[in-house]
């Protein structure tokens, strides 16, 4: 297999994560799974622990599996070799632990809730994390490692009631969309069924 991405979109419950997982699986190469939700982190969230256990019972033994809530860029300098296959799941989550970290950095002292950050912030916010998407696809690039990233389509549904729902959706959206525009395979999951959107994009997309 050579050095590819491939970009997996879908709603809660599509099959994203069982087909990226089939798709790593048949390619024959070494898996790092990076996982982006942590179960130190979910202590407090029984469901939440309950999913990243069901999860784990699914993967095959023969794959590194690491924790990396917020530095994918540092997880595949440490832990993926040239040749290997490097599985995100999920984008979702990571973009989610970036949000949350950076605010309780810059803004804990100045805005008493996300919902109260200025529009500055988040501008900024969207420059890092659009910075750091592309660096993450030069260096699985410049380490000659295949990527599949598993994220959510959060755009579908109703428009959050909420700032930080507001904010949060447009992140994300930008993130696929700069992980889509180099993507070699973008795929979208409806009721476990994969469509592939570059067969159906224009030649020019």
């Amino acid at each position: 297999m050579r050095q590819s991405v491939t970009l997996i979109l879908g709603g809660a419950r599509s099959g994203k994560s069982d087909y990226a997982q089939r798709l790593a699986e048949a390619s024959g190469h070494p898996v790092v799974f990076i996982a982006t939700a942590s179960p130190i982190a979910s202590q407090s969230d029984p469901e939440m622990r309950e999913r990243i256990a069901a999860h784990q019972r699914t993967r095959p033994t023969t794959w590194l599996t690491v924790e990396a809530p917020d530095d994918l860029v540092g997880a595949i300098h440490q832990h993926a070799r040239s040749g290997d296959l490097v599985l995100i799941d999920c984008l979702t989550i990571w973009v989610s632990n970036v949000v949350f970290r950076v605010f309780d950095r810059s803004q804990r002292e100045t805005a008493s809730s996300y919902d109260d950050a200025p529009f500055e912030f988040w501008r900024s916010l969207e420059t890092t994390l659009l910075e750091v998407t592309k660096t993450l696809l030069d260096t699985a690039n410049t380490r000659q490692v295949s990527l599949i990233l598993v994220s959510n389509e959060v755009g579908l549904g109703i428009v959050p009631a909420y700032p930080l729902g507001r904010h949060y959706r447009d992140l994300l959206g930008k993130v696929n969309q700069t992980i889509a525009r180099r993507a070699d395979s973008v795929i979208l999951m409806v009721a476990g069924l994969p469509i592939d959107l570059r067969r159906l994009a224009p030649s020019n997309g």
